[in-house]
């Protein structure tokens, strides 16, 4: 994956939404998507430790796929019997507009900004590529202020390199706002042929299928899209209906097996597909664990009701949109510091076959895991506090004006 690329001493490499259904908050879901973003971001993390070069956590970028099935599942929840009207669809995109777009913003700031202190202080260059080059010349920048670099108008990745998935989510929402407005009742119709086309596109012209981002990335978004949200448009009822009686009777036997083997099914497939043709079918196994968790019927969906799940799944987008930033600048400091103590933190390593510049393995690279999980959380509640939440009210305000 060629994320890993950003990740080096000089340079600095979804759910974008609540998981709400009939007013209901799906929290199982919520914590899903905050477990997956910390998958995205060990996958990202370059150690020669045991975790960052095992098979499950190298081929965690399909965790994104989770995203796009999600997000596909609770728009459509929320919104398939209320675009019928020229101002809903533009209250609607003000808001989806809202919920990605100040933070991916404020992420290109610092990514700016530092780009700007390598260029005043030339000791920060190391031996990466000049400021201003590579992945983050300003022709690139352009194209990520427009939200374009997910769509095919780049030729790698760029700047907030994970950003990509939320460039092709918001066309993604533009396009499910267009059908269902234009279709309405028939607009799973259109549903049902992007997620069979868009597979069968992946494989026909992508070399590395699912493994695509600045390429192919809307169209791998629009396969997990649609998939999530007929899922929705078929069973949210049948879901609502299911989870008001687990409510009251409590967590049953027979769910929690099937929520333990759906677990170590996700964790198989994961291990074994992510580097073969076989992680095509990511978002059906996805679209599957989602229906079995949107109903929180057994004991690990009551566990993913604590609180401190309930915290990561409210913090999943800002997870995923800082992490790179923060790994990137650990990189940087423990590059300092090795410089300074003459300590062996960090160096030229082997990731998943591929060189990359990170911490080491044994102790170094458990550590660096440790602080970078602490460190990402700990900014994430930063910018979800004083960045999404207040964004999302202003835009929510905003819309109501039209």
């Amino acid at each position: 994956m060629t994320q890993a690329a950003f990740l080096n001493p000089s340079d600095a490499v979804v759910s974008t939404h609540a998981g709400t259904i009939a007013g209901e908050r799906f929290q199982v879901l919520d914590s899903w998507r905050g477990i997956c973003a910390l998958l995205v971001a060990l996958f990202h993390f370059p150690t020669a430790s045991a975790i960052s070069q095992s098979s499950f956590i190298g081929s965690s970028y399909l965790f994104v796929d989770f995203f796009f099935v999600l997000s596909g599942f609770v728009i459509a929840s929320s919104y398939a019997d209320r675009l019928n009207q020229p101002a809903e669809v533009a209250r609607f995109a003000l808001v989806r507009f809202g919920r990605i777009y100040p933070l991916h913003l404020i992420m290109l700031a610092a990514f700016a900004g530092f780009e700007l202190l390598r260029l005043m202080l030339p000791q920060l260059h190391g031996t990466g590529a000049a400021p201003f080059t590579g992945g983050f010349d300003l022709k690139s920048l352009l194209a990520n202020l427009l939200l374009l670099q997910g769509m095919g108008f780049e030729d790698h990745l760029t700047w907030n390199a994970p950003s990509w998935s939320i460039s092709a989510e918001f066309f993604a929402y533009l396009l499910f706002a267009g059908v269902v407005f234009i279709a309405g009742a028939r607009a799973w119709i259109w549903l049902v042929a992007a997620a069979v086309t868009a597979p069968l596109f992946l494989l026909g012209f992508s070399t590395h299928h699912m493994d695509v981002s600045y390429d192919f990335g809307f169209i791998r978004c629009l396969y997990g899209f649609s998939l999530g949200a007929l899922l929705a448009w078929f069973q949210h009822d049948s879901i609502a209906g299911a989870r008001q009686l687990f409510a009251t009777s409590g967590p049953r036997l027979s769910w929690t097996l099937a929520e333990i083997v759906m677990v170590a099914v996700i964790v198989a497939f994961v291990s074994l597909a992510g580097g073969n043709d076989f992680g095509i079918a990511a978002p059906l196994v996805f679209v599957l664990a989602l229906f079995l968790f949107a109903h929180e019927g057994g004991w690990i969906s009551a566990s993913l009701r604590a609180p401190f799940m309930l915290t990561l799944g409210a913090l999943s987008y800002s997870i995923y949109m800082v992490h790179i930033f923060v790994q990137a600048r650990l990189i940087n400091v423990a590059g300092l510091v090795e410089h300074k103590l003459g300590l062996g933190l960090v160096g030229d390593i082997v990731l998943r076959g591929s060189p990359a510049t990170g911490f080491g393995t044994g102790w170094a690279g458990t550590t660096a895991i440790v602080v970078m999980l602490v460190a990402t959380i700990a900014a994430s509640w930063i910018t979800w506090r004083f960045i999404e939440m207040p964004a999302m009210a202003w835009f929510r305000r905003l819309s109501k004006r039209i």
